[in-house]
């Protein structure tokens, strides 16, 4: 009887900022646990926990030895968590900025549906002739940096531009071409690979960059297997294969939908709808779990 009359009057004391304060809180972590959710991060966090429990347990045993190498250890911790966590905390920060800036919309230039019929038939073009492709799409976080590591063209987007760059006898057929706006931004691009150690070998190095590029960004990728023909989509480090003309085309839309950015949060299910509704064109594959060999 008592423990109710002390939860009755703890109930009373609260108040609506208490409410408010609550549920930012919880926000901020949802946020975080999403962001390092299957990423390098979460193993190292284990790793720092268990540190913590040694040092925990060295002081419940009385280890004063073990107490003072870890206790002067702890003081350098902050920087090693910057240094290790890098790479996570730039990505975050980008989403973050990406999420306050004014939506970029992907069709401001021209009509988003002769757009994004030219990407499908270039890459169903390119997967006929096994002819292997690379193309980013540019979305709230800019690729300036990978822009500069190619040949820039800010040429506008067309099939037989994308075609063409693709080439084999060409100079611009290796690497990755980037568009931006409907405009081919630059062609010949280096990407950033993946560093997931259990992607099955099947996938190659364009597939390992294109999983790079959209885990380090939000941006979103369409690879064409040289060796097989095999179109791919990759977006946020998971990557969809064995599409057709149709699919393909309703994944770069759902991709480069502005509102996207508004509901991230119902994100996973949309995906979970995506993946029933792939049942018939080809499995979605999530590289972390189920594409491992």
């Amino acid at each position: 009887m008592t423990r109710s009359v002390e939860i009755l009057r703890f109930i009373e004391q609260l108040k609506w900022v208490d409410l408010v304060d609550f549920l930012v809180v919880w926000a901020i972590i949802y946020a975080l646990l999403k962001l390092v959710r299957r990423t390098r991060a979460v193993q190292m966090a284990i790793g720092l926990l268990g540190v913590g429990l040694l040092y925990q347990a060295a002081v419940i045993f009385g280890l004063d030895t073990l107490q003072f190498v870890m206790r002067n250890t702890l003081l350098y911790f902050g920087f090693a968590i910057l240094v290790i966590f890098a790479p996570e905390i730039r990505s975050a920060l980008m989403r973050v900025g990406s999420n306050v800036r004014r939506p970029w919309r992907f069709g401001r230039a021209r009509p988003a549906q002769e757009a994004l019929d030219d990407i499908v038939l270039a890459a169903m073009t390119l997967s006929s002739r096994r002819i292997g492709a690379l193309i980013v799409l540019e979305r709230n976080v800019g690729l300036q940096n990978y822009v500069e590591t190619g040949v820039e063209l800010g040429a506008a987007l067309s099939y037989d531009l994308l075609v063409t760059i693709f080439d084999p006898h060409t100079p611009l057929h290796d690497g990755a071409a980037i568009i931006r706006n409907y405009h081919v931004t630059a062609a010949s691009c280096f990407l950033p690979l993946t560093l997931n150690p259990r992607l099955s070998k099947e996938l190659g190095t364009r597939h390992r960059a294109a999983i790079g590029i959209t885990e380090d960004t939000d941006a979103v990728a369409v690879v064409v297997s040289e060796e097989s023909g095999v179109i791919s989509f990759v977006e946020s480090g998971e990557i969809s294969r064995y599409l057709n003309s149709s699919r393909l085309r309703e994944l770069i839309r759902g991709a480069l939908e502005p509102s996207r950015r508004f509901i991230d949060i119902a994100r996973p299910l949309r995906r979970g709808s995506r993946a029933k509704a792939a049942g018939a064109d080809g499995p979605r594959e999530r590289v972390t779990e189920e594409y491992i060999k």
